[in-house]
């Protein structure tokens, strides 16, 4: 599965759909772009790329171990293990991120099982007990509900001497500046920056709606 080869071009139409180069991403990749707005279809390209850098199967051959496999490897500390989150000073990705990740992969299978594809979705919910005859299920990844923290100016001096390429820092100061959620950053194109203007031009921001931000 050639998924680590697989770029989206610098310069797409936004009634493009992006392409893994898999046969069975590029159906399902499809049909989310035909249900879901693109920034949610960015997502899935991202986070089926991820899983499959690390699962490297064919998405019919993925078993419940393969899936716990992820799990693990996303908590592990990246790199040199000196890159810590802010907001509880943990290495690896953060519980929301594989939360996120697993519920786009999930979807995936789900759309497999579906088709008839394969008989079962290989993301889990482990069982509770039964309430009202129903049994309830709970998600692998347990997200903790907290408050937005804001950053002093030391942290975002401090944050922005750590980053290494003008692309990282150009994004984060699109955030930090512009008010611009990571979905908005990853959606944004070439011909969207008004640097004249020192404004973009956000497609679809909260809600589906289209916008200017200086």
């Amino acid at each position: 599965m050639p998924l680590d080869r697989c770029v989206l071009p610098a310069h797409k139409p936004s009634d493009e759909v992006p392409q893994l180069g898999h046969l069975v991403l590029d159906r399902y990749l499809l049909f989310v772009a035909a249900r879901c707005r693109r920034n949610t279809v960015l997502a899935t390209v991202s986070d089926l790329r991820a899983f499959f850098a690390v699962v490297e199967k064919e998405p019919a051959d993925v078993v419940v171990a393969d899936v716990l496999a992820f799990i693990h490897e996303q908590r592990q500390p990246a790199g040199d293990g000196r890159v810590v989150r802010l907001s509880d000073g943990e290495a690896g990705l953060s519980s929301r991120t594989i939360a996120r990740r697993l519920s786009l992969v999930s979807g995936l299978f789900s759309w497999l099982v579906m088709l008839g594809e394969i008989p079962t979705n290989p993301v889990p919910r482990l069982a509770t007990r039964r309430q009202q005859g129903r049994r309830n299920g709970v998600p692998l990844i347990r997200t903790p509900r907290t408050l937005p923290q804001i950053l002093d100016p030391e942290e975002v001096d401090a944050l922005l001497k750590a980053l290494r390429r003008w692309r990282d820092r150009a994004m984060v100061e699109a955030m930090l500046l512009g008010g611009l959620r990571r979905c908005e950053v990853l959606g944004l194109r070439m011909e969207d920056l008004r640097p004249g203007e020192g404004r973009v031009f956000i497609h679809e921001g909260k809600g589906g709606h289209a916008g200017i931000s200086g």
